[in-house]
């Protein structure tokens, strides 16, 4: 097919500048903390602590949940908007570099982490795609509303400040369940829910904003 074509060719021509432009400090900062805290604590501990596990986890989480908030920074951002490739092509190709490497450093903290938490492997991974997901929505608003080429920052101090306040909340309503309390499930049904409504609003948002034609006054 001729799209399908031009759109792979247009790719290999984006990958390199792309791959150039990426937030590699902060991305590379994120990943390294999320596999170091369970690293540190293996060998520090090296007990079957569930509570200090799930702790270390969930940090991870929010550290790799921190470093995609900066994924969509773009110093050249006011100069690629006039390429011709949309911007919805481009913010998944930043997607496709990036998350495979965000899910492999999470991979590693699950096996680095001590305890019995990996036989909670799944919900807690639930928790780490809904707030990576929370932060690239937030990434992609930011660019989609405001002509900000840097909101990495100003993402990540709203997912990080929406987080500590739902630890907050009363135990009936967190999303931060104790392992193997009475609202665990429910609690995780919750971060599902979390997750799908997310996700098609993050993919409502990679297009560009359809503006309006204005209609010119008439001359009397």
């Amino acid at each position: 097919m001729p799209g399908v074509g031009a759109t792979y060719a247009a790719i290999r021509v984006l990958l390199p500048p792309v791959w150039r432009t990426l937030p590699w400090p902060v991305l590379g900062a994120a990943g390294g903390l999320a596999t170091a805290l369970p690293g540190l604590v293996r060998l520090m501990s090296g007990q079957d602590d569930t509570v200090l596990a799930l702790v270390v986890l969930r940090s991870a989480a929010v550290a790799l949940a921190l470093g995609l908030a900066f994924l969509l920074d773009d110093p050249a951002r006011h100069i690629t908007t006039a390429v011709p490739t949309r911007r919805a092509v481009r913010t998944t190709l930043r997607m496709g570099l990036v998350v495979p490497l965000a899910v492999l450093c999470w991979v590693a903290a699950l096996l680095l982490v001590p305890g019995e938490i990996r036989l909670l492997a799944g919900d807690v991974s639930l928790e780490a795609a809904a707030l990576a997901a929370l932060a690239l929505a937030g990434a992609a608003a930011a660019v989609r509303f405001t002509d900000e080429p840097r909101p990495g920052a100003a993402v990540a101090v709203t997912v990080l400040a929406g987080t500590l306040l739902e630890t907050l909340l009363p135990e009936r309503w967190t999303l931060f369940v104790d392992a193997g309390a009475p609202g665990w499930a429910t609690a995780h049904q919750r971060w599902a829910m979390l997750l799908l409504l997310t996700l098609p609003v993050a993919a409502a948002l990679l297009p560009e904003p359809i503006r309006r034609r204005r209609v010119p006054a008439r001359v009397r």
